[in-house]
């Protein structure tokens, strides 16, 4: 028997960091090799990370909330390592991250018995929220001072905002702060990735209303066919393959213009913007699109990273917002999105007279470094005219 350390493995896709969460087992507790021991964020997704040995666990390195670098300790624990795990370490496949690599593990997420309530004291406040202790924490609120309004006086996130908001203010505005949100993990990613965006492409705008009412025609025909954004989709691959200079990246002094597409598709979660990747869309029909948007997406919510990697276009559908049009942000180092607003019913002239049709707005946020507004607006029209007439140009696919 010897304290075996085992270190925060390489997460893969040029990740260096995560978030710990949330620890799954405490010290004294017995894991099993690939037992799940804690869950981790990166700017990827939510992961959980899995034993490679056997045995008790004798400490756990970290706080819930800290960020860890790969290669830190994360956990010791009173054992050997098993000779099958150390074979398969060394051939660098087999047991794998839960949502990364080859591996085959189930994603059902063990926890812990949820941690008793500690009762209020002199030294110690009634808090069973490692998120309320960590915000705490981060803005220099001592809990013994907050008084708890939860059940037995447990203290919650709120009544931690409150004695921020009383403790602290903004040097700026005078106003006190409510909350103070670290940006880390998924938000961080976020970030970088949009602010180097705005920093490196010089982006131009180009929208156009649409009248969308044969699409939605079309699609209450098929009763059991694809969905009004899978068929968009299905004409934004068509006019990609037209329009190819609009499916690439700029790599230093060339533009790399891909021979298929990886449709990403823009989707909100819990956790912040996302785009899950329908791969080789150019190779699907309409209904395919849809079924593969509906998979990746969902896997996207549940916080698979394997579906955030490699696509080469975006499609934005910002209309199930309820909003008409948005400017969006290109999504480095792709250089083109395409959005697309609410379908609403407006007043619209046909052959000189005021009908009420369906009506939608695209926009197209391109790298002008790529191309002019001759070739974004060849693209954008085509996939226009396809909304509009959607039979003759699916007749065509």
């Amino acid at each position: 028997m010897s304290v075996e350390t085992f270190t925060l493995p390489d997460l893969g896709e040029g990740l260096t960091e995560a978030q710990l969460v949330r620890w799954l087992v405490g010290p004294g507790d017995r894991v099993a090799v690939d037992a799940p021991v804690a869950e981790v964020e990166t700017a990827k997704a939510m992961v959980e990370v899995p034993s490679p040995y056997a045995g008790l666990v004798a400490a756990l390195h970290g706080d819930e909330g800290a960020t860890i670098t790969v290669g830190a300790p994360l956990i010791s624990i009173t054992t050997e390592a098993t000779a099958a795990y150390v074979e398969e370490e060394r051939a660098g496949s087999g047991n794998v991250l839960i949502g990364y690599g080859t591996g085959g593990a189930s994603t059902t997420r063990r926890r812990r018995a949820k941690a008793p309530v500690v009762a209020a004291s002199h030294t110690r406040a009634a808090v069973s929220s490692p998120v309320v202790r960590k915000l705490a924490k981060d803005n220099g609120i001592a809990l013994d001072t907050v008084p708890g309004t939860g059940p037995d006086g447990l203290i919650t996130r709120a009544d931690v905002q409150r004695a921020m908001t009383s403790s602290t203010s903004d040097a700026r505005t005078g106003l006190g702060v409510a909350e103070r949100i670290p940006l880390r993990g998924v938000r961080a990613a976020i970030a970088a990735t949009l602010s180097r965006s705005r920093a490196e492409i010089p982006e131009a705008t180009t929208w156009v209303d649409v009248d969308a009412t044969e699409l939605v025609r079309l699609r209450a025909e098929l009763s059991d066919g694809p969905g009004l954004l899978a068929l968009v989709a299905r004409f934004v691959v068509a006019g990609l393959l037209r329009h190819p200079v609009l499916n690439s990246t700029v790599d230093k002094d060339e533009i790399r213009v891909f021979d298929g597409v990886n449709l990403g598709i823009a989707t909100q979660t819990d956790r912040g913007l996302v785009v899950p990747v329908v791969r080789d869309a150019h190779r699907q029909t309409a209904r395919r699109l849809g079924a593969e948007i509906r998979r990746v997406t969902a896997a996207a919510r549940d916080g698979s990273a394997a579906v955030l990697n490699g696509g080469s276009f975006t499609l934005n559908n910002y209309g199930s917002f309820g909003v008409d049009g948005s400017a969006a942000i290109i999504n480095h180092p792709e250089v083109a999105i395409l959005g697309m607003g609410r379908i609403m019913e407006r007043p619209w002239i046909v052959d000189g007279e005021i009908l009420p049709r369906h009506i939608t707005q695209l926009s197209l946020v391109f790298d002008h470094r790529v191309c002019d507004g001759g070739t974004a607006a060849g693209f954008l029209r085509f996939v226009a005219d396809a909304i509009e007439s959607p039979k003759s140009v699916l007749a065509d696919l």
